[in-house]
């Protein structure tokens, strides 16, 4: 998810300087973030708006939750694909982005317009193969403009936009959903994605096609072992962790017996541990890698088995939540910087990460769903995330998923 040296990357290579260690980073940095703010917040916020979508389109809970799993499809597929094409074009990163992001405009515009449960399907699918690739591409940028030993912590600003996407954006869509309805939801979506394609425009330096890098030598990287463990364990977090929070909403509220209102309340609190998660994982990523990883995944099993035995209880239900916000999605900043020592972390590579982490997203929202259909209840989900943070801890165990040298 970034280039190999400092100023040149797959795909482009940025007029700035790049920022090192301790100085201030780019204002685009950050823009960036706020990019992946908006595209998070349209891709998480079903889950606190179920029963609405599940009322609009006279579907089940599970049918809901698997408009999650179609994003994350759109992201598993079509955004690599998407990313290969660009690359074979040679279209600058600057240009790319813009590009996908008037995709995005077109897929949520279709979303806030949806008649039925087959037309919101297909928007969550385009939605998801343009929000894959720029994931990508505003990773690759990131990197672009830092040293190498500054993409932890400069990664982990873009990835906050996805953690205050739990903390103000998704409950804020859920308020909006409450009051106004959920086509307001997907539109305020909509339009701030147009804004974000509109300030990339002009805050984003221009780029230009470097020939360092083709995509027969990104296609190389997946002959590495080392890059499909990290992906492995990537996708098994994000699995457990979204296994969880894709049927938290009715968790709280048939089993711990919350009213529905509190739901956005109990949103900001998970989204505000997903933000103090990325400060502190982002801060040590780049030195204790394996660290973060190994002693997330154990905190994060812990979180899944004390919030499936004690959903009855609001105090500990809200505690084991909080504990999932804190380690489940703010390992991504480790998580990336696995990937960027494991191989040359182009825009194909870092387009892949964000599918292999979808893929994750999706079979635990699905698995969760089955679980739920299948008549065990709706703690199963919880145990199904359970399971898949255990199969995480062993995808670490290999020594050579261990090395960090390129």
């Amino acid at each position: 998810m970034s280039c190999e040296t400092a100023g040149t990357c797959t795909g482009s290579a940025m007029e700035n300087v790049p920022a090192r260690q301790g100085m201030s980073l780019p204002i685009v940095v950050y823009v960036l973030g706020l990019t992946i703010f908006v595209l998070t917040t349209s891709e998480f916020m079903v889950a606190g708006m179920m029963p609405s979508l599940s009322a609009a389109f006279g579907v089940g809970l599970g049918d809901v939750g698997y408009l999650i799993s179609l994003y994350a499809a759109g992201m598993v597929v079509g955004g690599p694909v998407l990313t290969a094409v660009l690359l074979r074009l040679r279209v600058p990163n600057k240009r790319a982005l813009i590009s996908l992001l008037g995709l995005y405009v077109a897929g949520g515009t279709i979303a806030a317009t949806a008649a039925d449960y087959e037309i919101m399907a297909f928007a969550r699918v385009v939605t998801g193969v343009a929000g894959s690739a720029c994931f990508g591409v505003s990773l690759t940028i990131c990197a672009e403009l830092v040293a190498p030993d500054a993409r932890g912590r400069a990664s982990s600003i873009v990835l906050g936009g996805l953690m205050l996407a739990t903390v103000l954006g998704v409950p804020f869509a859920t308020i909006v959903d409450q009051n106004f309805g959920w086509q307001v939801s997907f539109w305020i979506v909509a339009l701030l994605a147009l804004a974000c394609a509109l300030a990339v425009m002009f805050l984003v330096p221009a780029s230009r096609v470097s020939a360092g890098v083709s995509l027969r030598e990104e296609l190389a990287s997946f002959r590495k072992g080392r890059l499909w463990a990290a992906y492995a364990t990537s996708g098994l977090i994000i699995g457990a962790t979204f296994a969880a929070f894709s049927y938290f909403s009715p968790i709280f509220t048939e089993i711990s017996g919350f009213a529905p209102g509190a739901i956005p309340l109990l949103l900001a609190v998970y989204g505000a541990a997903n933000v103090i998660g990325n400060i502190v994982v982002g801060r040590y990523a780049d030195r204790y890698t394996f660290l973060i990883l190994i002693g997330g995944l154990v905190l994060l099993a812990i979180g899944l088995s004390a919030f499936a035995l004690f959903a009855w209880s609001p105090v500990l239900s809200v505690a084991a939540f909080i504990v999932i916000g804190f380690v489940g999605v703010p390992m991504n900043p480790a998580m990336v910087v696995r990937v960027m020592h494991a191989a040359h972390p182009g825009p194909l590579v870092n387009t892949v990460h964000t599918s292999v982490i979808n893929i994750g997203l999706g079979f635990g929202a699905w698995a969760g769903g089955l679980g739920i259909e299948a008549g065990y209840g709706l703690v199963s989900p919880l145990w199904i995330g359970v399971g898949l943070a255990l199969i995480g801890l062993l995808s670490l165990a290999p020594a050579g998923a261990r090395r960090l040298d390129p």
